[in-house]
């Protein structure tokens, strides 16, 4: 039924409209407030909150085969992280820090006034993620990261595995000064496989700041010479979900060993041989599934 309606909407208004109309039926949008920042989201389905945070280059749009499916039993919130499509861009690379984009999450579950949330992210989301859960366990009831190691993990691959330093080469021309300039929407884009879907990651990566997205990696990805973390983290405190598609070469399975070793509770590690970084949309349904059945045991 939701495919014939928006089938007659393209057929009316044209492809255009289709695309607003679709974004429409996944859930209601909105804006929280963190400090200055709006942070746009989508919400959708009532229940135990669920906050899903998106990675590099990507925006809310990205969890659109999970949200359905998380719906039927939870109130979720996919949101655009700070500098993406419709969140606020504020300037300067002091602004993405890491405990800056913590903050965000923080809005996020106190503007639905509630103390705790699960805590959905990939790639940087899951930076995100990580680093939320270890600033405030009270407020994370679980934890699920698809396609980012532990912080932990990511150091020390970066520090000791020369084909993970050879593969994060692209995060080191991110962090140079004019890096921006060599960007484009359509290039940013390239990787999205549906077309349909492909043009509408163009459009919201046109409404975003380039500058934005790479302070991401200015503020927080680690600098040369790599070594060990320069004090100890916070073991997590709730259980966790890690999916990871196998073929990602921006972020090498062997980032996954002892992740047990940072954790309090169980770990629940699932892997997609053939899937690659954008596990979420490469095995929509098996990750989709995973996620959910993981929440409602």
């Amino acid at each position: 039924m939701k495919g014939t309606k928006l089938k007659i909407l393209c057929i009316l208004l044209g492809c255009s409209a289709w695309a607003a109309a679709e974004e429409h039926e996944l859930g209601t949008h909105g804006f929280a407030a963190s400090g200055e920042v709006k942070i746009h989201y989508v919400t959708a389905g009532e229940g135990p909150l669920v906050v899903l945070i998106h990675g590099f280059p990507d925006y809310w749009y990205t969890w659109r085969e999970q949200m359905p499916v998380l719906a039927k039993s939870f109130q979720i919130v996919a949101i655009d992280q700070r500098g993406y499509n419709r969140s606020g861009q504020p300037e300067g690379v002091e602004n993405y820090s890491m405990d800056k984009l913590v903050a965000d999450v923080k809005a996020m579950i106190e503007h639905f006034n509630r103390d705790q949330a699960v805590i959905v992210g990939h790639d940087w989301g899951g930076a995100v993620a990580w680093s939320f859960a270890m600033a405030y366990p009270q407020m994370t009831e679980r934890l699920v990261i698809l396609n980012l190691p532990h912080p932990n993990g990511m150091r020390r691959e970066l520090a000791h595995n020369p084909q993970q330093r050879e593969n994060s080469q692209y995060a080191r021309n991110f962090q140079q000064e004019n890096a921006a300039s060599l960007l484009s929407a359509e290039a940013l884009a390239r990787w999205v496989k549906d077309e349909q879907a492909r043009a509408k990651y163009v459009e919201a990566f046109r409404r975003s700041s380039f500058e934005a997205m790479l302070n991401y990696y200015k503020a927080n990805y680690p600098r040369e010479p790599y070594g060990e973390p320069e004090q100890e983290l916070p073991k997590i405190k709730c259980p966790v979900l890690m999916i990871h598609g196998l073929q990602d070469k921006a972020l090498l399975p062997s980032g996954l060993n002892d992740t047990w070793e940072w954790l309090e509770q169980d770990l629940t590690l699932v892997t997609i041989p053939d899937a690659g970084h954008f596990v979420q949309q490469d095995a929509a349904d098996f990750v989709s599934k995973q996620i959910y059945q993981w929440l409602t045991r």
